[in-house]
Parts: C-alpha cells; structure tokens; sequence
C-alpha cells in the first residue's frame, strides 16, 4: 500500500467512476489512481427505480478500506448528476438501466447492413437523449463498404437527419475514413458510445486511440447481428483530451418516465410546428388543423419520423420496455 493511501484510509476521497459491473466499480480518485469499490447495504437514489444506483460517469465519494494487502474503497454518496441516459431495465419493466451519466454528448454508430440499423433504433435513441438534454451525433459506419444504391440510401439519410438539426457524421472505422473529424467532436468532452451490437464500436474506439486494443468481433453469418464484445459500460480517458464511454451491444431502446402528451416536443421538427396546432395538446392523430399532420402531408416531416412517432406512442411510455422489432 502506498503511503498516501495509508494517510487517507478512514477519510473520504473523491472520484469518477470508470467501469460498473453490477456488485463493483472501478473509481478514478481526482488524485488520479484507481480504487475498486462497492457499496455496503442498499444504495438507492431518490425519484429513480434503477436496477444500477451507480452508473459509469458517476461522481462519487468513497472511503478506503484495507483488506489485506488490498486498499479497497467503500461509496458513501453520489453527487447530483447534470444528466444520465437510460433505457427499460430487460427483465424489470418497471425499473429502469442508467446506461451513463453526466455526459456532454452520445454517439449512435449506424451502419445501412451487417447489422442493419432501422430508423425505428436511430429515433428512439435520439428522443431518449433529447429527453435529458444530451447533444446526439449519428455516425454512419462502413461507408468504404456500400454499393452504389446502398450510398444513395445512406446519403438519404445523411440529409434526412441533418435536416432536422443533428449533426451526421459518414466514416470507416476500419479504413480510417473521417475518424480525425470525430477526435474534433470529442476533444475535451465526455462522450458516449452506443449502437446495435456489430455496428463497429470497438473498431472505432481502437481506431481512434490504437493503444487501448479493444476486443473486436466478426458478424454472425447466421443472423447477420454482432457478437457482444462490452459486457459492461466503460470509460477510457484518450490521449488527445477527451473521454469516451463504450457501451454494450444495445437491441431495442424503451422510451421511459415520458409521457404521451410531451414525447412529440423530443421530435424537433415536430417541436417547432406544435404552436400551429389548433389544440395545445395535439397528439398529432385524427385532430382537426394538426401542423404536423399537414407537414406530414406536405413532405416536410419524413414518413420514417412519423412512423417512429406512431410507434412510440402505442407504447405505455412510461411503464412498458419493449424491444426494437426490428431487430431479431
């Protein structure tokens, strides 16, 4: 044990944490040294249902512990978050799974096929982050591997997305194709990481700071879905000023703790079209002088958006998880 860590054994050290894997967490004190720690007795959050009260970007404080020849840390409290994103816990649909949290950004890798990324994902992803006012960026991956109608589809939705006001990123995490773009974007920033498994998370992490040699895997043939290389969130600092969390393979994301009447504000282009609506609170259904209906009918709303919308709302939005059903 170093000597600092015996001055501060029974006193309070604050941290970041880095990893979680359910029952430990790896926490980077401010002093800059890794401490593994857990939780003692239950640990709840007020106003949260989490099957994980502490999630990878958590500020914590701890306090070490000597077992052995180990100094361990034992968390004691959470600092108020700035903001977390979350998704319906798989087996508990009335909890929720806070994937990470105090988050200047989130990137969703898309890729047109091996695996397919369906529209349904990329909204559901967006609404989430615009939900808890995290900025989203779309990067759209293997872009070196698309045959002339698959770039014009992808050019598409390019255009599609930017025109809704987010940024859109083309790239090739495997050929190196605009990854010195996305360093900028991520320069002294906390960033999340997330996609369905096999869309190239891995790759890129590696492309965009070679030596951390994140495991990578190859598609499954037989269903076309990648095999799951993070099995826990992580976060990594790089080397050219930024931080990075790598999430799990994600499938399906449940839209939680919204309700019916606010989930069209978290469509922009719906957003700014609402006060048009000749009702306040237009579900933008069967309603008489619906702005987004007319939108819709005009092509400045996309069909694909509208549909994910529809798709959203059949949903109990503030108790149901409910897997993409596109994605077996």
């Amino acid at each position: 044990m170093l000597l600092y860590e015996l001055l501060l054994t029974g006193y309070l050290v604050q941290g970041i944490v880095y990893k979680s894997t359910g029952s430990w967490y790896t926490v980077k004190s401010d002093e800059g040294q890794f401490y593994e720690c857990r939780i003692k007795g239950k640990f709840r959050i007020k106003g949260i249902k989490s099957t994980n009260p502490i999630a990878v970007g958590d500020e914590v404080t701890f306090k070490l512990e000597t077992v052995g020849d180990e100094t361990l840390g034992i968390i004691t409290a959470i600092s108020e978050r700035k903001n977390y994103i979350i998704r319906k816990s798989v087996n508990l649909s009335k909890q929720v799974h806070i994937i990470a949290s105090n988050l200047d950004q989130a990137f969703l890798m898309v890729t047109l096929n091996n695996p397919m990324t369906y529209t349904s994902f990329i909204d559901r992803f967006l609404v989430t982050a615009e939900a808890y006012d995290i900025p989203a960026i779309l990067l759209f991956n293997k872009m070196d591997s698309y045959d002339a109608d698959e770039k014009v589809e992808v050019d598409y939705l390019l255009e599609l997305y930017q025109s809704i006001g987010y940024r859109t990123v083309g790239i090739s995490a495997k050929e190196g194709q605009n990854i010195e773009e996305v360093r900028c974007i991520m320069k002294g920033k906390t960033s999340m990481f997330s996609g369905n498994s096999g869309v190239g998370k891995s790759t890129l992490i590696n492309a965009l700071e070679p030596g951390l040699n994140l495991k990578t895997a190859e598609i499954s043939n037989q269903h076309l879905q990648g095999q799951h290389t993070t099995t826990f969130a992580e976060m990594y600092d790089l080397s050219f000023g930024a931080k990075i969390i790598d999430t799990p393979g994600i499938r399906g994301f449940g839209i939680v703790e919204m309700d019916k009447y606010e989930l069209g504000d978290y469509f922009p282009e719906f957003f700014k079209l609402k006060s048009q609506c000749k009702f306040n609170n237009c579900l933008h259904l069967d309603e008489p002088k619906c702005a987004i209906k007319k939108a819709l009918e005009d092509k400045e709303i996309a069909w694909s958006r509208y549909r994910s919308y529809l798709q959203m709302l059949e949903e109990d939005v503030t108790e149901t998880y409910r897997r993409d059903e596109y994605s077996n």
